[in-house]
């Protein structure tokens, strides 16, 4: 019964890195091609190629910090390996979560209706706030790899001065957990500032449909489909990326799961699913790439009857 739990989640853990490794560069390759064709990129689109290059380069990350736990799960892992893994997963888990916050805010600037000043003035200025934002991430992912390398160089210098197993075993998880709450409190700005952006779009899409009162009844208009599509991307990213930090604070936080794989491979299945389903919803949401996979779609359809028809 084991190994075929173990069998079961292996496969859904491939399937989920094959999917997220496909989607993303499908979302990449398209908007790129694009751009050559045209000679000019949205600035939605430049967005999303960012996010789709950052969810390949995480989703590698989390496997290789999966292969690499595996390797040194009775073993003292190297501080030099430590300090890689724990500063390259910050980063490529930075940038993850930033552009997917950038996204929410050009849908939110671009699509909600609010008459304040201060909105107006941000909605004009849509390109130099999202630069703004990530400059401002910038800054704060460079305080997060200080702290954390910081951290790292404490924990050095007492895994050389401890050299029994279980000294080394506690503090390992104890460092782990402090890396994760680390990297919380700086992430929660991007978190924070997300859920924000849901719920004023909830409160523009009521004052919208407050006003469309006087409209035929079960009429749904574009600037209602816009919001309703908007919520469905950011909903998806605020469910994905809580069940995302669930699953690292499950496995740094109880030391006991590293010896069991089939924990460890059920928690690296919840993880990947943020990087791989959020980008499909994207995908399905966002018209020219919808478009361009039902494109790829009918051409494979096309290919295999060929085919088949060729061997008959």
């Amino acid at each position: 019964m084991s190994y075929i739990l173990r069998v079961t989640l292996t496969f859904i853990l491939s399937v989920e890195f094959i999917i997220g490794n496909l989607g993303n560069a499908f979302m990449a390759l398209v908007n790129i091609l694009d751009w050559v064709k045209k000679r000019k990129i949205s600035s939605v689109d430049q967005i999303l190629t960012a996010l789709a290059i950052s969810r390949i380069i995480l989703i590698w990350s989390l496997i290789v910090h999966l292969l690499v736990s595996s390797i040194y799960t009775t073993l003292m892992m190297p501080g030099k390996v430590m300090r890689i893994i724990k500063i390259f997963w910050t980063v490529t888990n930075h940038f993850s979560i930033w552009f997917a916050t950038c996204l929410s805010i050009f849908y939110f600037l671009k699509i909600a209706n609010f008459s304040s000043y201060i909105f107006l003035y941000l909605k004009w200025r849509v390109k130099k706030v999202i630069l703004v934002t990530l400059f401002i991430s910038l800054f704060i992912l460079v305080l997060n790899i200080l702290i954390i390398n910081t951290h790292i160089d404490v924990w050095i210098d007492g895994h050389e001065a401890n050299m029994s197993y279980s000294t080394i075993t506690g503090n390992l998880a104890e460092f782990s957990r402090l890396v994760l709450l680390v990297n919380t409190m700086f992430t929660l700005t991007s978190f924070t500032a997300s859920l924000t952006l849901f719920l004023l779009l909830i409160f523009s899409l009521w004052k919208h449909l407050k006003n469309m009162q006087h409209n035929t009844k079960g009429s749904r208009d574009v600037s209602t489909t816009a919001h309703i599509k908007a919520l469905h991307t950011v909903v998806t990213f605020l469910l994905l990326y809580m069940i995302f930090f669930l699953s690292h604070l499950l496995l740094c936080w109880n030391a006991d799961f590293k010896h069991r794989s089939h924990i460890v491979l059920f928690l690296q299945i919840m993880g990947i699913a943020f990087p791989s389903v959020h980008s499909c919803v994207l995908i399905l949401e966002n018209r020219k790439l919808s478009q361009s996979l039902l494109s790829v779609q009918l051409w494979m359809r096309c290919r295999l009857k060929h085919t088949k028809w060729s061997f008959l």
